[in-house]
């Protein structure tokens, strides 16, 4: 059974081609068309997708989508009932659900003579997320959970899994979501991007949970996992309030209403200079999530005393969060995809379509993120040829380096020196953190590195931070965490006498948000690794995503491009290595 998932008409568009219950491809719209977080149709991702196994449409039995316009029906009744949203609200809300239901149509036009004569299939958000994280894990048996800010009208949904199906117990509904209380509070705090959360991920460790307690007030803690936003200090539910795109690139209001800055003091401009306030506010957000998040899952493992946990949902990337549950719930074995958010989604639509049409064991297990595009040394000396003039005008020059373990000395002596290294090899990754294949790398000993990568390479805010990969065999001895930890989700204190040894990649507060390097899946990364550990006695490399404010690159085009534009020292692409003279 052939089964296109896909997320559409939503930010962070995606698609992923499944075949007989495994998994085949997958990849996000954005690095195609290169627009962040992209919403739309994912048409590229389906073509990448077919391309890559040689199929056509026609050979396709299933395409699923992670939404169901008609879920949870009579929770909208009440909801429009009791809040009386405006009509213009309504109207847009229908529009929305007018593209979910032609796909059919969509996919007719824009792969004309096709003849796709499959099923589509609606799969419920929180039902696609949960499956998205549980189907793919290696636990036969687990809790779930699912986190985000809003689809089909849930924001949360928990229970458990078994074998290959899956129970739900409770949701939270719309307008009550912790991915929306995190969300507003981005935006208070000036970060108007959507998805910038993740920036206040990395500005908590400055800041003291002052704020805890009036934020307390806009985030209501319950028994059995509930929780409540207080919606005086919200305005999405109640005006027509609604995410929009154009060409596909996502915008967003203002969440929150003006009662909280009555309760919270003046709003952040967005560029406005960070103080001790704004630091203070991003560590007591943080905190009070943490306390809801935490409370939904201690009341889970309660009810089924067991300690497997699968999370998924945008929520499911706050690796701070993520690394506290170990030390703070009875769960012992966490797993989490890469891609938790939205874009994941594909994948869970995939799956679930396939177990609910196949009484099949599970034998796939997701342990690596590398399902996306790949490039051959053919294909990369065609793009350095073609782009030779002004590799030389920029006073760099390339050459091919046919063994692996002679390359990897050159590189790891590079990042021992100091120079900054774009990471260019094999499959493209799943999900939007850099895990060694299209990565930009340096060296962690160096206390300058974090600020050179911020402010010359990223051009972003100095104290976002970088991510630490060790190889797994060494983890035990950096971390006080030991811990499998392939997709760079879960946060966790360095050992003390460590930090000084590695200050590029250890946040303020002793933490860092590590990837565990295995051999099995990725050799080449592994090995390099390992020999910059020859070098330094360091079995880890700073790694950050290889792009500058801009999706990560997908070809090498765009990886030489950012190599120039950027003035890293060495570019390597497969066995090629640029460096500048």
């Amino acid at each position: 059974m052939n089964i296109i998932g896909i997320n559409a008409f939503h930010a962070d568009s995606s698609a992923c081609l499944i075949i007989d219950g495994k998994l085949i491809s997958a990849v996000e719209e954005e690095r195609f068309n290169r627009i962040k977080h992209w919403a739309g149709f994912p048409i590229e991702s389906i073509k990448y997708c077919l391309k890559e196994s040689n199929l056509d449409l026609s050979d396709i039995d299933h395409i699923s989508i992670n939404i169901d316009p008609k879920a949870n029906y009579f929770k909208k009744i009440l909801f429009l009932i009791k809040h009386r949203p405006s009509l213009k609200l309504i109207f847009n809300r229908l529009k929305k659900k007018k593209k979910y239901d032609s796909i059919r149509e969509l996919i007719n036009k824009e792969f004309e003579g096709s003849n796709f004569k499959g099923q589509i299939n609606n799969i419920e958000h929180h039902y696609a997320h949960l499956s998205s994280a549980f189907h793919v894990s290696p636990f036969e048996n687990s809790c779930i959970l699912s986190v985000d800010g809003f689809g089909d009208f849930a924001s949360t949904a928990w229970g458990y899994g078994k074998e290959n199906e899956i129970k739900i117990d409770n949701k939270i509904h719309f307008p009550h979501s912790l991915g929306i209380f995190y969300q507003a509070l981005t935006q208070f705090l000036g970060f108007k991007n959507y998805g910038d959360e993740y920036k206040i991920m990395g500005l908590a460790p400055y800041g003291k949970p002052t704020y805890v307690e009036q934020l307390r007030k806009i985030l209501l803690i319950k028994t059995n996992g509930n929780f409540e936003l207080n919606l005086d200090y919200f305005k999405f539910h109640k005006e027509n309030f609604n995410y929009r795109w154009e060409n596909g690139k996502v915008e967003i209001e203002d969440l929150y209403s003006d009662k909280i800055k009555t309760l919270l003091g003046p709003e952040r401009i967005q560029g406005e200079e960070l103080t001790e306030f704004h630091k203070d506010m991003a560590h007591s957000i943080q905190k009070v999530y943490e306390e809801a998040f935490l409370n939904i899952l201690n009341n889970l493992y309660e009810k089924y005393q067991n300690d497997n946990l699968c999370i998924a949902g945008g929520c499911g990337m706050n690796s701070v969060a993520n690394g506290k549950i170990k030390n703070n719930t009875k769960f012992n074995n966490i797993y989490i995809q890469p891609a938790a958010g939205d874009a994941g989604g594909a994948i869970g639509a995939a799956f679930a379509t396939h177990y609910k049409n196949s009484n099949k064991k599970r034998t796939f297990k997701m342990n690596h993120a590398y399902w996306g595009t790949s490039f051959n040394n053919d294909q990369i000396f065609n793009c350095l040829k073609k782009n030779e003039k002004n590799i030389e005008d920029q006073k760099c020059s390339f050459k091919f380096i046919s063994d692996n373990n002679e390359l990897n000395k050159i590189v790891a002596k590079d990042i021992s020196e100091g120079k900054v290294v774009g990471w260019f090899q094999g499959k493209m990754e799943w999900g939007p953190r850099a895990l060694g294949n299209r990565s930009i790398l340096g060296d962690p000993r160096r206390s300058d590195m974090k600020d050179i990568l911020n402010l010359k390479i990223k051009r972003r805010e100095s104290f976002r931070p970088f991510a630490p990969s060790i190889l797994r065999e060494h983890v035990s001895e950096w971390f006080k965490n030991d811990d499998e930890v392939p997709f760079m989700m879960k946060v966790y204190q360095i050992k003390d006498d460590k930090r000084k040894v590695i200050p590029a990649v250890t946040h303020v507060d002793g933490s860092g948000r590590l990837q565990t390097v295995y051999q099995e899946t990725n050799e080449k990364y592994h090995d390099l690794i390992k020999e910059f550990y020859k070098l330094t006695k360091v079995p880890i490399v700073l790694n950050t995503s290889f792009n500058e404010n801009e999706p990560i690159v997908s070809k090498p085009e765009e990886a030489l491009d950012c190599f120039l534009r950027t003035k890293m020292d060495t570019l390597v692409m497969e066995n090629y290595i640029i460096k500048r003279m």
